[in-house]
């Protein structure tokens, strides 16, 4: 097994698939990397916009995995780099008066915790017949767009699979609220690939976990 890296190891390393985004793509299920296993499940949470922005604010504080009992630990932000550029700040006049911040101010849950913002790399550790895994993951794009808001991660060195996964919150045209997962994955080395039954077994349970976190039952 590779080691599991946490912290500033698990922000400098490379991801550990190639086909990064891919779960922007509604057909994955029909036209998954190759290699990949896909799936795609979702589960309606109520309706309303006052469901939708809950549940989404919910979602972008860790809420599923922590909702799923796991713990999110080694929260690493991305750090700046010099060739960050975003143009300049104009007054009404149309003259420049500074330069536009690359990236939005980093935004806080109320217990201080860092919400999930592109870059972010975070170390998720889960129980499995008791014994705890630890599986690296990192940020690789946010969707905020009118009525969708949500997230996805992808995998480092050390997590027992390789691959990405969506977790997204949908307020759709007839006022119900979705959460929709989308993923595709595959064991990450040999020895994983050996239990591959047993992977998918936890996956699915995951998975249903996962839809259950946002239910307005679990405070969501």
């Amino acid at each position: 097994m590779a080691p599991t890296l946490a912290g500033a190891a698990a922000a400098e390393a490379p991801l550990s698939y190639a086909a990064v985004g891919a779960t922007k793509a509604a057909d994955l299920l029909y036209y998954p990397p190759k290699g990949f296993h896909p799936m795609e499940r979702r589960a309606r949470l109520g309706s309303g916009t006052a469901r939708f922005e809950t549940a989404s604010a919910k979602l972008m504080a860790w809420g599923v995995q922590r909702g799923s009992g796991i713990t999110v630990g080694d929260i690493t932000l991305p750090a700046p780099t010099e060739t960050d550029y975003a143009g300049l700040v104009y007054d009404q006049a149309g003259v420049p008066v500074a330069p536009r911040e690359a990236t939005p101010e980093q935004a806080y849950g109320s217990d201080g915790t860092p919400l999930v913002s592109p870059g972010t790399t975070a170390v998720l550790t889960v129980r499995a017949l008791g014994v705890p895994v630890k599986a690296p993951v990192r940020v690789v794009y946010v969707v905020d767009e009118p009525g969708r808001l949500g997230f996805a991660y992808g995998t480092l060195p050390g997590h027992p699979e390789s691959g990405e996964e969506l977790f997204l919150v949908e307020h759709l045209a007839d006022d119900s609220v979705w959460i929709v997962i989308r993923a595709f994955s595959r064991p990450s080395t040999w020895f994983y690939a050996l239990g591959l039954p047993v992977l998918r077994l936890f996956q699915a349970r995951a998975t249903k976990k996962y839809l259950r976190s946002l239910m307005p039952a679990m405070g969501a």
